[in-house]
């Protein structure tokens, strides 16, 4: 059975972690003093006063009782004082009580409100995410933590194909050790072939937008890219190596070659291979050459040579490429 502490705050940016962990307390603490025995506070009812009274409220439930609270980043420091400090110093020792705090600029725990936790004998865990030229160095050790050993030109690899986000390279670096066992010393090739570039993947589909001008598409398939953590310095190559292979393939039929000739000078899945050749047969290499100048001027807006924001210029291009 686990051993629990009186308090818990967890907090930080990496709000996919924060997420992880709240839900595996809650799913521990049901296990253990099933549903009548967790009580959830979040949400607009997730106040300093609120928990302050539920801390100090009498129950009848049989074994430890938990208490979940959400939304602590939004507390005012007066108010952690006045209600939450008090009931944390006079805790039942039947109760366990955990702080969720997703922080995000100046959206931050209440100092006061871990110092507490601390006194009363719990623990206070940051979340933090990693800036990328980071990301190897913790994929290493999370890799160590696994029981597998990365090469430090591997680790780089894994974060250049999957992207920084923490939680997708934790989930490749999972895989990996399940594919290899314990102690495997993995290495550049291992890892590139192994790791599944869900990224690219996705950007096949960004492409199939474009090439259709289906705007719609377009538009939420990279806002997804963006919201799972893809950089555009990385998304903008891809996008461009994915336009200039229907490119040559548009290309090639209308100088005269068959689909048939086309399919047989190509390696790859012939699945794919067909809806590449259907594309480009459907679209207009013209437009596809705009779309890779349109390209070419984003990349240097990504390296800090335009006048507005990266995801502005990026929207404007797909806009400009779609109607083209």
């Amino acid at each position: 059975m686990a051993q629990w502490k009186p308090a818990y705050l967890i907090h930080g940016d990496d709000h996919g972690r924060i997420a992880e962990r709240r839900a595996s307390l809650r799913a521990r603490a049901e296990a253990e003093s099933g549903a009548n025995g967790l009580e959830v506070i979040e949400g607009d009812g997730s106040t300093p006063e609120a928990v302050g009274r539920a801390l100090n409220a009498m129950t009848f439930a049989m074994g430890r009782r938990f208490v979940v609270v959400d939304a602590v980043e939004r507390w005012k420091p007066a108010d952690v004082e006045a209600h939450v400090l008090p009931a944390l110093k006079s805790l039942a020792p039947d109760t366990t009580v955990a702080f969720f705090a997703r922080e995000d600029g100046r959206a931050k725990a209440p100092p006061a409100l871990g110092k507490a936790v601390v006194k009363a004998g719990g623990d206070v865990v940051e979340q933090a995410t990693f800036k990328g030229r980071e990301l190897p160095k913790w994929a290493m050790a999370e890799a160590k933590r696994l029981g597998i050993e990365l090469a430090p030109a591997a680790a780089q690899a894994l974060v250049a194909q999957v992207g920084e986000r923490q939680q997708r390279l934790l989930r490749e670096l999972e895989k990996l050790a399940l594919e290899h066992g314990p102690g495997a010393m993995l290495d550049v090739e291992e890892v590139q072939d192994a790791t599944a570039d869900s990224a690219e993947i996705q950007v096949w589909g960004l492409v199939d937008a474009l090439v259709a001008r289906d705007r719609r598409s377009l538009f939420l398939t990279f806002l997804e890219l963006r919201e799972q953590g893809e950089s555009l310095p990385r998304l903008v190559p891809l996008m461009a190596r994915r336009i200039r292979e229907v490119l040559a393939i548009a290309d090639r039929l209308e100088a005269g070659e068959s689909p048939a000739q086309v399919k047989a000078s190509i390696k790859g899945s012939p699945w794919a291979l067909d809806r590449r050749i259907k594309e480009a047969r459907g679209t207009d290499p013209e437009a596809l050459r705009k779309a890779l100048e349109t390209l070419a001027d984003l990349e240097l807006q990504t390296r800090g040579m335009g006048d507005m924001s990266e995801d502005t210029a990026a929207v404007r291009a797909l806009g400009r490429m779609a109607a083209a």
